[in-house]
């Protein structure tokens, strides 16, 4: 018991069921903005017209906006795309005007700024393959839930593997909630963060995990509660630091990245953030209300191991 109070600095595993209420209520919030509010989608998943101009001089968003709005285009989403001067016009399908008559229209209303802009590039999202794009975004996204389920089954006991999957449910769930719940744009480079949201989760837990399985076999004194608590102090310094360096990245791509990529950082943000809180309570605590013991994780000895060392 010396070794467990020693390693043990924070009584995580004791906040256990107020996290679990933390978690109730983020996924209550999560799953009502979805059902209720729904997803902002992009162009890329309802498709609709896609507008790249350049303009001789560094021109404001807010004046491309007017323009827009004069012409009927209200709900446009407009952007730099790489400099000042570049702009990137996002505009939503019309049933009763074709695409090419719409990103025309879009740009004799930017060339009332600057007759001398440049049409740089224009692409048409036709809505059949917006809504192909959702189905193999949805897929993309179960499949590698069943490959993560599958691999941490066959490499820790099934608890492990379903307090994993639980954990990453969670995580995709909040961060998907947080882009419902404020009505962030939700395109293809969202969706892409929310993926490597997964595998960045995964890896967390996958540390944490191993360091429990490792101590239920070396500690042999103590009750499950306090080895994985232990377990979860020993690898809590690896977890912070690991977690903040990267969030210094996503805070930097954020905030000198440029609009294009804000969904993709912001996205990582909240799912890091997420996944760190994840990976020290919910998949810790999920194995513990599984009934985890020190009998499901020890080595099984084989009878021919146990006959050769009998042989002189």
């Amino acid at each position: 018991m010396q070794i467990l109070n020693k390693e043990a600095r924070y009584d995580l595993m004791g906040k256990r069921n107020l996290a679990l209420v933390l978690s109730g209520i983020l996924l209550l919030i999560s799953l009502g903005a979805i059902i209720v509010r729904g997803l902002n989608l992009g162009i890329d998943f309802t498709g609709g017209t896609l507008v790249e101009v350049g303009y001789p001089q560094a021109v404001e968003l807010p004046v491309v906006r007017e323009a827009l709005s004069k012409d009927g285009f209200g709900d446009a989403v407009i952007q730099h795309f790489g400099t000042s001067k570049d702009v990137l016009v996002r505009l939503a399908p019309r049933e009763d005007i074709e695409s090419a008559v719409l990103s025309d229209r879009a740009f004799t209303a930017m060339q009332s700024i600057d007759p001398n802009v440049d049409l740089r590039r224009v692409e048409f999202v036709g809505p059949q393959v917006g809504d192909e794009l959702t189905e193999d975004g949805g897929l993309a996204m179960l499949y590698a839930l069943i490959g993560i389920l599958i691999y941490v089954g066959l490499r820790f006991e099934y608890r492990f593997a379903v307090g994993s999957v639980i954990a990453l449910v969670h995580d995709v769930l909040i961060t998907i909630g947080f882009f419902a719940l404020f009505q962030v744009e939700f395109d293809l480079p969202v969706l892409a963060a929310v993926l490597a949201v997964i595998g960045y989760s995964l890896n967390d837990t996958i540390v944490v995990f191993d360091r429990i399985r490792e101590n239920f076999r070396k500690i042999r004194k103590g009750e499950a509660v306090s080895i994985i608590n232990t377990s979860v102090n020993q690898t809590l310094s690896r977890t912070l630091i690991t977690s903040g360096t990267t969030l210094l990245v996503l805070a930097a791509l954020f905030l000198f990245g440029g609009e294009i990529i804000h969904g993709f950082a912001l996205a990582l943000i909240v799912g890091v953030v997420i996944g760190t809180y994840s990976s020290i309570y919910v998949a810790s605590s999920s194995v513990l209300f599984m009934g985890v013991s020190r009998a499901d994780l020890m080595p099984v000895k084989k009878e021919d191991e146990g006959a050769q060392e009998e042989v002189p």
